[in-house]
C-alpha cells in the first residue's frame, strides 16, 4: 500500500519506515488479506474433517500472540503496525543509486526476499490451493498482481494460477496438480 501513492522513479532521500511507514490502506488490505485465508481454512477444515490447521490464524491475532505488549495501540492492524516496538526503525529495502544530477536516492529493491521468496513461495502457494478449493481470493490477487507486475514476473493470468513464471513457485500448479483431491492425497 505504501508505495501507491509514490511515483517509484523519483526515489527517496531516505529508505521509508517499513510497518511504522504503514497507511491505513495497508492495514485494511491486510485485514481483508488474512480474512480470506481464514475462509480457505474454514472450506479445508469443512471438506477435509481430520485436516489440522489450527496453526492458521488471522494477522491481527498473530500480532497480538506474537508481540502482545509491545504493541501500544491494538484498535486496527493498521495501529498494531505503526506503535508495534518490534517494529520500530525497520526500513523497506532499497538499493542507493545516483541520479542524474549527482545526487543519492533510494529506490524499492523489487529483488529483495520479501518479494523473491515470500511471494512464489507463501502468496502463491495459498492462492494457488484456494484456486484448487475453489475460493476466491480478490484481496490477495490485488496484492500478487501488483507485486509481479513490479517483479517483472508472472504468477496470475486471467485470475488463474497459470503464468509463466509458476517454475519458481511451489504452487500445486507447479507440480500439475488441477484437482484439489489429488492434491491432499499427495500431501496429507
Amino acid at each position: 500500500g505504501f508505495y501507491k501513492k509514490h511515483d517509484l522513479s523519483e526515489g527517496f532521500d531516505e529508505p521509508p519506515l517499513f510497518y511504522q511507514g504503514a497507511d491505513e490502506y495497508t492495514g485494511q488490505k491486510l485485514n481483508k488479506v488474512s480474512n480470506e485465508v481464514l475462509e480457505l481454512k474454514r472450506v479445508l477444515e469443512e471438506r477435509y474433517p481430520g485436516l489440522d490447521l489450527k496453526d492458521v490464524h488471522h494477522v491481527s491475532e498473530w500480532m497480538l500472540r506474537s508481540y502482545g505488549e509491545d504493541i501500544g495501540d491494538k484498535s486496527s492492524i493498521h495501529q498494531m503496525l505503526l506503535t508495534n516496538k518490534g517494529y520500530r526503525g525497520l526500513t523497506h529495502p532499497m538499493v542507493e543509486k545516483e541520479t542524474a544530477d549527482g545526487s543519492k536516492k533510494y529506490f524499492p529493491n523489487f529483488k529483495y526476499r520479501y518479494f523473491t521468496e515470500d511471494i512464489p513461495c507463501g502468496l502463491i502457494v495459498t492462492r494457488g490451493i484456494a484456486e484448487l478449493a475453489g475460493v476466491a481470493m480478490p484481496n490477495m490477487d490485488d496484492v500478487i498482481m501488483w507485486c509481479q507486475e513490479v517483479m517483472g514476473k508472472e504468477f496470475l493470468v486471467d485470475g488463474r494460477v497459470a503464468g509463466k513464471d509458476l517454475d519458481i513457485t511451489r504452487a500445486p500448479q507447479h507440480y500439475g496438480f488441477t484437482d484439489l483431491d489429488n492434491f491432499m492425497i499427495v500431501n496429507h
